[in-house]
Parts: C-alpha cells; sequence; structure tokens
C-alpha cells in the first residue's frame, strides 16, 4: 500500500472512530426539535406527543421550537446551517417537499442539505363537502364538477398548500375542475366551508370528525391507499372513482446533513420503540395520524418520490404562493 493510500486509510479510520466516540456520548445537551410550521397543527401535535418520551430515552430534554413562514423553509434553513451533531431536529412533513418548487431560491436544498432518521407518522387527508351540495360520493362529485366545470369551490389554507396540492391533484387525476378558494390558514377555510360559503375541501380527520358527527359536513372519501380506522364506513378515492389517487399525510425528523450515522440510528430506535407505547398511539390517534415507520434509507428514499410527485403537481397546476 503506498503512503497516500495508507495515510487516507487511516484518517478514515480516525474519523470514524471519532464519530462513534461522538455518538456514545451523544446526546450531552438539550436536543432542539424544530417544527417549521405553526403551533397546534397538523405536523406540531405529534411532535409535541413524542417529545418528551424521546427525552427520557435520551436522558436531555428535547424541546420543541416553532419556526413557522415562507412554507416551512424558515425553519428548514435555520436547522440545515445548525451544527450536524444530532442537537437539532427537523420535523418534515409534505410542504418541506413543495417548497422547493414554489420557491425558486430557496438558501438550501431540500433533499441534500438533510440526512433523513426516519418517517414516525401518517395518515389522511378526508374529502368532505357541505350538505348543501346534492352528491353522496366521490362519483357523483366528479359527475357534478363535470357538468359544472368551475363552479364547484374547493376551499383551502392557501396557495400552494398541502390542501391545495391535494385538491390539485385530484383534479388532474379526475378529469375535473373544481374551483380553488385559497384562504390564509386551515381555520379561515373551515370557517367558510361550515358556512357555505364554498362546498368542498380535503382537511385532516381531527379537523373534520366533530363536524361530521354533527351533519355539517358529509366525508366522500379518504386520500390514503388504506381506509381510516376512524372513518371505517367512508371509502379511499381511489376504490370510491379515481383509481391511483393517493396523497398521505406524513410526519418524519430530519438532522443537517454530514450528522454521524450513529446519531442518525440511535435517535431512530428511540423514536421506533417509543411508537409502541400504547399512550402514543392514542395520541396520535386523536391527532389523526397513526405510527408509521420507515427508516434512514427507506425514508430518504420516500422524500425523492415526494419531490417529484408534488413537484410535478406544482408545474402542471401552475400554482403559485401568496
Amino acid at each position: 500500500m503506498s503512503r497516500t493510500l495508507l495515510a487516507s486509510a487511516l484518517a478514515a479510520a480516525l474519523l470514524a472512530a471519532a464519530g462513534a466516540a461522538f455518538a456514545q456520548s451523544y446526546p450531552n445537551r438539550p436536543v432542539r426539535l424544530v417544527v417549521p410550521l405553526s403551533p397546534g397543527g397538523f405536523a406540531d401535535v405529534p411532535t409535541r406527543i413524542i417529545a418528551p418520551k424521546l427525552s427520557a430515552a435520551l436522558g436531555q430534554q428535547v424541546f420543541v421550537e416553532n419556526r413557522p413562514g415562507a412554507g416551512g423553509s424558515i425553519g428548514a434553513e435555520f436547522v440545515a446551517r445548525s451544527t450536524p451533531d444530532g442537537h437539532t431536529l427537523l420535523l418534515v412533513a409534505t410542504p418541506h417537499v413543495i417548497t422547493p418548487s414554489l420557491y425558486k431560491k430557496l438558501p438550501y436544498d431540500a433533499l441534500n442539505d438533510f440526512a433523513p432518521i426516519m418517517q414516525f407518522a401518517a395518515g389522511p387527508y378526508v374529502l368532505v363537502v357541505t350538505p348543501q351540495l346534492p352528491v353522496g360520493s366521490v362519483r357523483e362529485l366528479v359527475a357534478a364538477a363535470k357538468a359544472q366545470p368551475g363552479k364547484i369551490d374547493f376551499a383551502s389554507s392557501g396557495n400552494g398548500s398541502a390542501q391545495h396540492l391535494v385538491a390539485a391533484l385530484f383534479n388532474t387525476m379526475a378529469g375535473v375542475e373544481l374551483n380553488h378558494v385559497p384562504y390564509k390558514g386551515s381555520g379561515p377555510a373551515m370557517q367558510d366551508l361550515l358556512s357555505g360559503q364554498v362546498s368542498v375541501s380535503f382537511a385532516g380527520t381531527p379537523n373534520v370528525m366533530p363536524h361530521l358527527k354533527a351533519g355539517r359536513l358529509r366525508a366522500l372519501g379518504v386520500t390514503t391507499p388504506k381506509r381510516s380506522p376512524d372513518l371505517p364506513d367512508v371509502p379511499t378515492i381511489a376504490e370510491a372513482g379515481v383509481p391511483g389517487y393517493e396523497a398521505t399525510l406524513w410526519l418524519g425528523l430530519a438532522a443537517p446533513a454530514g450528522v454521524p450515522a450513529e446519531i442518525v440510528q440511535r435517535l431512530n430506535t428511540d423514536i421506533s420503540n417509543l411508537l409502541r407505547d400504547p399512550d402514543v398511539q392514542q395520541g396520535f390517534r386523536g391527532a389523526g395520524v397513526d405510527a408509521s415507520v420507515l427508516g434512514p434509507a427507506e425514508f430518504g428514499a420516500f422524500l425523492r418520490t415526494e419531490f417529484e410527485k408534488w413537484g410535478k403537481v406544482v408545474r402542471d397546476t401552475g400554482a403559485t404562493v401568496n
């Protein structure tokens, strides 16, 4: 072996040993878990459910910090620029792979500047309509929309939001033209939906369950490949008339690129274990999601697939930011 190759091999061995030693002492201070979305939302609640359990597993406080704004890019940039030592983590969800197609000059690369740790939860959006709209199934909604192109309104939490693009994907795959009415947040969108100002929306399960039970909304389908345990009598949109349709609300964790692999594996193992806790599972169910585990490699591949999928939807629909 030449001196150059020998030196390179020794350097690599020393780096590996240093990384392993560092990982063994991890964490040595509190861990910041950045949620790049608003407090109380679909991503925030499950994250706050697992944070105290992860604190116990790691032996250090894990505190959740919301840094919302610009489609999640403010929080994502903060984490991308943080030291890759596992003490700053990012909650990633669908907006993480949508935003790069909406904001053309992001100060980070949504895929390459982060190390995937795992997906830990997933759940459906629910296609709901108001009682005033005389449709009782996905097929009837598609027929009504084709008979009145652009006349049936759907509400979303904003241009380029996950709610918007989930509906845009439905438009494309069903061959219809539901008219998009964007709002500044899911709260105002739900308010106008309940008042009958708009007729259709795709929303998270917790947001619609009380209104479904009260008869203020009607569920036509769920967006996931399988039916929701919370709505067992509601078909998937794919089985109800739009074959191949699928849009999942998912949550995962990532760290800045360059974090030691041992730390990624430690976090993956600890979170996978705590997801078996009945209290966590019950809390997730109340938040409209279920535990759903993808390891680092699987989650990385999933992120790339979602990036391409939603990027195409943005391009096809011409979606723009508010």
